[in-house]
């Protein structure tokens, strides 16, 4: 018998935290999409394949994986009975804008002792009396990903960032116009493009497609909505959808789950899809 896909997500009172997601999948895979978080994972059983920064990869159980803020992923079960996976997404005040760039060389971490760590601080999360465990323990773990990723920033064959263009002016209008939208036609006006140039641009630079990375912040900004207890109808109208079923179609996609049953309590157990 094939047990059924689960989820649990919550955001507990930590600073530096914004979510903590806990899913068993067997069949979902997520299309490609942007996190404006880091994303700390680990995988207790089965494991996932991703594409990050259009290079593959993979999270076997004793692994770490830090996929870092704005660059563009998807993710799949890599074995027939799916994969339970924890994660905790965290806010720049733990890891900068600096560490992007390493952590993009290498997202996954064979690191038993940071793994080891990782899996305490979701025990500490789980539970709201046990707030002062759970924050020396992510300063322990932010401590440690430094460490790991800081010899990577002084490397002297390290390829230098591609220079600013159209694509990184048109992500600052599409970040800017979230709530109420732009259209391919008023952004090339703006920006005095041909709107398939713009397209092509924005996709060769981050890997992704225009109306895709507006999708992905709009459903990571549901997310957070949606943990703070907004109703479902209020979080669709207040990012940028066009109604409630319009957010449930994208949000199944890329969360695997609908948004009524996104947000919940701290969990004894995954709730059932």
């Amino acid at each position: 018998m094939v047990a059924r896909e689960s989820v649990a997500a919550w955001r507990p009172r930590i600073p530096g935290v914004v979510e903590v997601f806990h899913a068993h999948f067997t069949e979902h895979a997520y299309p490609m999409h942007v996190h404006d978080a880091w994303t700390l994972l680990i995988v207790d059983d089965g494991a996932v394949r991703y594409d990050l920064d259009r290079r593959e990869h993979g999270t076997p159980h004793d692994t770490v994986s830090l996929l870092p803020p704005q660059v563009p992923h998807n993710g799949s079960p890599a074995t027939d009975h799916g994969f339970h996976k924890r994660v905790v997404y965290l806010d720049l005040t733990q890891l900068d804008e600096s560490f992007i760039g390493p952590a993009v060389d290498g997202p996954d971490l064979a690191d038993p002792l940071l793994r080891a760590r990782v899996g305490r601080l979701h025990t500490a999360l789980a539970h709201p009396g046990d707030a002062l465990e759970a924050e020396s323990r992510l300063a322990l773990i932010a401590e440690r990903l430094r460490g790991h990723l800081r010899p990577r920033l002084a490397r002297p064959d390290a390829p230098r960032p591609p220079a600013r263009g159209v694509a990184h002016t048109l992500r600052e209008l599409l970040d800017a116009r979230l709530d109420d939208g732009v259209t391919l036609e008023e952004a090339a006006r703006l920006l005095h493009a041909h709107p398939t140039h713009l397209v092509r641009a924005f996709t060769a630079a981050f890997g992704i497609a225009p109306h895709q990375y507006v999708t992905s912040r709009r459903v990571a900004r549901a997310r957070r909505l949606l943990l703070a207890g907004r109703p479902v109808a209020e979080v669709a109208t207040a990012t940028g959808f066009y109604d409630q079923s319009h957010l449930t179609r994208h949000f199944k996609r890329h969360v695997g789950t609908t948004p009524g049953r996104f947000a919940q309590n701290p969990p004894t157990q995954l709730k059932p899809l």
